[in-house]
């Protein structure tokens, strides 16, 4: 066997493979590599202050939709049972005056 047939070089592999840290997460903006890098939750790269911020208000809004949508399946699913155990009944009350 030759030497060096079956050789793998880092080099190669990240070519092949994008980086987390080479564009913004939210427009795709090229990172710089003498610019500064926002970062949210952990590992998600943007590329100013103003495209974090929006991230954060998008994920905000999410799981508020989210919240609110559970929120309303539970009171959904109270008001279902409601209705097999007792029948509810609208009852007028006051005076009826007949000419």
């Amino acid at each position: 066997m030759k030497k060096g047939m079956f050789q793998f070089t880092e080099d190669e592999d990240q070519h092949n493979e994008s980086h987390f840290l080479e564009a913004c997460f939210l427009c795709r903006k090229p990172l710089g590599y003498n610019n500064d890098i926002f970062m949210y939750r952990g590992n998600t790269p943007f590329c100013s202050k103003e495209c974090r911020q929006e991230q954060i208000e998008i994920d905000e809004a999410k799981e508020k939709n989210w919240k609110l949508s559970s929120s309303n399946r539970g009171a959904v699913r109270k008001s279902d049972t409601n209705k097999n155990s007792t029948p509810s009944k609208n009852v007028r009350t006051g005076t009826v005056v007949v000419a």
